[in-house]
This record gives structure tokens, sequence and C-alpha cells, in this order.
């Protein structure tokens, strides 16, 4: 165990939507005493072990909280499942940052998670000093909507690990090569064990269906949110991406914040921020200014 492993602590936040009380499970990294903050926040099946490897490399130097949105890894589930929507994650998020007790924190989205932090960083006043936006922006194709409504809540119970591993390394091929280890991670984290031996997802299938409400055939559209942001913004793409876009990349570029781009050739969405070239460019961009 590294360093960095043993300053590991898991928390617990109560959170408040109109169906009631739930809690948001996340993992701290790093001295709890350190004012520079980073808040990582995962994509939408995914979970907060997802920012092993990038908290690791992070915690020397920052705080790190890894929270697990709502109806995934250890997070509770929703008793209304339309509220799985951004606005919910939202107003969790800023109950977290409440429990954090500081006055601004560099955040890491990584597709759903950017779009909370857009959400978050689109407000005046704004407690987010830094963002990195990692294969997400104001655009959302159409395309990539639909290829993720065609799994998002429909996998099976499954005999065993292997096969778990197999539907995982199927579903997530558009993140690119990964070592044999690491696609263990990205598996482990996702499944739970059943008393049967089997195993399923670790997070509400409902979770499904409010996002296939919003998968109309048409591009979603976040400009104004975007153009809001005042925060100094690193876009991060994956070179084959087909959620965001290149034009749509370069566009951001250009106008609100006027994100810094650095593309990753042989990824498509979303890059996982496992890789070393990848850990070292959010790294040094967080930790320079």
């Amino acid at each position: 165990m590294t360093p960095s492993e043993k300053m590991v602590r898991a928390g617990r936040v109560r959170c408040l939507t109109p169906s009631g009380y739930h809690r948001m499970a996340y993992r701290e990294w790093g001295d709890a005493a350190n004012p520079r903050v980073v808040v990582c926040v995962h994509g939408l099946s995914r979970c907060a072990r997802d920012f092993d490897t990038l908290a690791g490399a992070l915690a020397a130097d920052f705080r790190v909280i890894c929270p697990d949105v709502a109806g995934r890894g250890e997070s509770e589930w929703l008793k209304n499942p339309m509220e799985y929507a951004i606005p919910t994650y939202v107003s969790d998020m800023v109950t977290l940052l409440a429990r954090l007790d500081v006055e601004s924190v560099d955040w890491v989205g990584t597709s759903m998670g950017g779009l909370i932090g857009m959400g978050l960083a689109a407000f005046p006043s704004a407690p987010i000093r830094k963002l990195v936006l990692n294969d997400v922006g104001p655009i959302v194709t159409a395309d990539s909507l639909q290829r993720i409504a065609t799994y998002l809540g429909r996998a099976p119970a499954l005999p065993s690990f292997a096969a778990a591993e197999m539907l995982i390394r199927m579903t997530s091929a558009t993140f690119g090569p990964h070592s044999d280890e690491q696609w263990r991670h990205l598996t482990e984290h996702m499944v739970r064990k059943q008393p049967d031996g089997s195993y399923r997802l670790h997070y509400d299938p409902a979770i499904a269906l409010p996002f296939a409400a919003d998968v109309t055939g048409k591009d979603m559209a976040l400009w104004n949110f975007y153009d809001a942001i005042k925060a100094q913004t690193l876009l991060l793409r994956g070179a084959e991406s087909d959620l965001l876009r290149h034009d749509t990349a370069q566009e951001m570029t250009q106008r609100g914040p006027k994100a810094r781009l650095v593309e990753f050739p042989g990824v498509g969405h979303a890059p996982t921020l496992m890789q070393d070239d990848q850990v070292a460019v959010v790294r040094e961009f967080l930790l320079n200014g």
C-alpha cells in the first residue's frame, strides 16, 4: 500500500430531494486539512473508484474528494427515479461542498460529472476555481445518447466475474486500450456479487428511465451554461469521441472560458484518466497557477 492509499477515508453526506433524504458516499484522499481541494465526479454509469489512479497521483498536493453520484457505487438509490437528473446532482454537490467547508475547489468531471461541473460553474460567485471537462461540452451528440441508451440499465445477472469483465470491456471499448489489470479495476467496482454467486452492475437500473426520456434524436445544447463559466478550464477529448465532436471542442476554445484543449489519440468516449499521459496533463493543469 502506497503512502497516499493509507490516507484514503470513506465519508457520507445526507442530501435532499422532493422525494426525501438520501446518503451520498464519497472517498477522500490526502490531508484533510489541505485547503487545496479537488472534486472528481464520474460518468453516467460509473463510480468514484474510477479516479483511484488520478487521486493517488494528486493526494500529496491536494485533498481529493471522489463522490458516488446518487444511485451509483456506495450511494443510496433515489425513491423517485425521475430525480436522476443534473439538477439533483448539482444540488447534492452543493451539499457536499458545504460539508467540506472550503471556499473554492477545483473540479474534474468525466462526461456526466463534467455536466454537473458546468452546472455549478455557470452560477455567479461559483466556488469552482479550475474546471477539467473530460470529454464533454455544451453539445452532447444525439448519436452518443442513442448508443448509451442501448445498454444503460439493461444488463442481466452475470454468471461470473469473468462474464462481468467481458461486458465492461464490450460496453466500454471506447475507453481505449487498457491493461488486463486496469480492466479488472474498471470492472470490480462496477459490479456486486449476489447471494447466488452471480454479479450485477452496481448502479440503480432506474437511472435509465429519465435518460431515455431525454433521448429525442437531437443533440443536447448547453451553450448558455458554458458561456457563463469564469473558471480556468481544461478540456480533454478522446480523439475518436462520438459524444464531444472535434468542431464543438474547437469552438469551446474560442468562447466562454476559452478552454485549453488536449486530445488523446486512440481513445473515444471517454479517457479514463488512468493512463500516465492523461494523469500528467490533469496534474500539471491543477498544480500550475
